[in-house]
């Protein structure tokens, strides 16, 4: 039996006019206003009501891997249950860990994250690929054998990454031009022959909200042939950009665009949870259907 490819998922969320990335960011401030403790209860507390209020709703769900990590066995126990309702509830799940190692250490943080029965089994993966963008052979059977993704950090909004992302490479050009340009190539690489034109890759970039591509050396509309780029995108809602400007923002790179929210959704705690969830994603798909977004 053919095993659908993680590209084929987010292309039936976009059918679905299901454009929304719910975060799920456990910190302690938005703990404590949500009147939880600050402990590994109250991560999976706020991770499994985002769950509840996303499903059938929004696109997919992005935990922040970081504050469940912080708790040790008892946050990973507890983000497991978070993972474990997202797959019963029929949701898509980026596992927002940034990993990123070569040989056989990122085979395993792969066979962690993306292997199918694993506790930790996420839909995708976000890694660092700044020791090379070879490692990502490594996940190559987990995507082509389980249907799972994986999204390169290429353009990323905080200011201290700039230097590095807009540095200028022997071949003239940047660093996040080229994370962008291979995910392209792998997605061409992975394609089947005949696909279709509203095909979705399985390999995604991370590209923020809040910046100006071109300054980054991206070219946002080279790519419009083959599977469309799925671009995880950071920062709208409460980080200002505004997703009526996806257009301008994106180019023809946004025509699989998952617009991230977390603050946005998750301020003002568990009452009015899935009424801002379903707000969210009902502006954002009608920002992304009526011209004002991406066609």
């Amino acid at each position: 039996m053919s095993v659908l490819s993680f590209g084929d998922r987010l292309a039936a969320e976009f059918a679905a006019s299901r454009h929304l990335c719910a975060g799920i960011d456990p910190h302690a401030g938005l703990l404590g206003d949500w009147g939880l403790d600050d402990d590994a209860a109250g991560a999976e507390r706020m991770g499994r009501d985002v769950v509840a209020a996303a499903a059938g709703v929004a696109a997919c769900v992005k935990p922040q891997i970081s504050f469940f990590e912080r708790f040790g066995s008892a946050g990973f126990a507890a983000l497991e249950r978070v993972l474990a309702d997202a797959r019963s509830a029929g949701l898509i799940v980026i596992a927002d860990a940034k990993r990123g190692d070569i040989g056989s250490t990122f085979a395993a943080y792969a066979e962690a994250w993306l292997s199918e029965g694993s506790p930790l089994e996420a839909d995708a993966l976000t890694v660092s690929p700044y020791m090379g963008a070879g490692m990502l052979a490594q996940a190559d059977g987990a995507v082509r054998a389980h249907g799972k993704g994986l999204f390169v950090l290429a353009a990323t909004s905080n200011p201290e990454a700039r230097a590095v992302q807009t540095a200028v490479r022997e071949d003239g050009r940047t660093v996040a031009s080229a994370m962008v340009a291979d995910a392209v190539e792998v997605n061409q690489e992975l394609a089947p022959a005949g696909i279709g034109t509203g095909a979705v890759g399985s390999l995604g970039v991370v590209l923020g909200a809040t910046l100006r591509l071109a300054e980054f050396g991206i070219d946002t509309d080279a790519y419009d042939d083959g599977p469309a780029l799925p671009v995880l995108a950071p920062g709208f809602g409460h980080q200002g950009a505004r997703i009526e400007d996806a257009a301008e923002l994106f180019g023809g790179l946004g025509r699989a665009l998952l617009a991230n929210e977390s603050r946005s959704i998750l301020s003002g705690g568990p009452s009015g949870l899935a009424a801002r969830v379903q707000e969210r994603a009902a502006a954002i798909a009608a920002a992304l259907s009526d011209g004002k977004g991406l066609a």
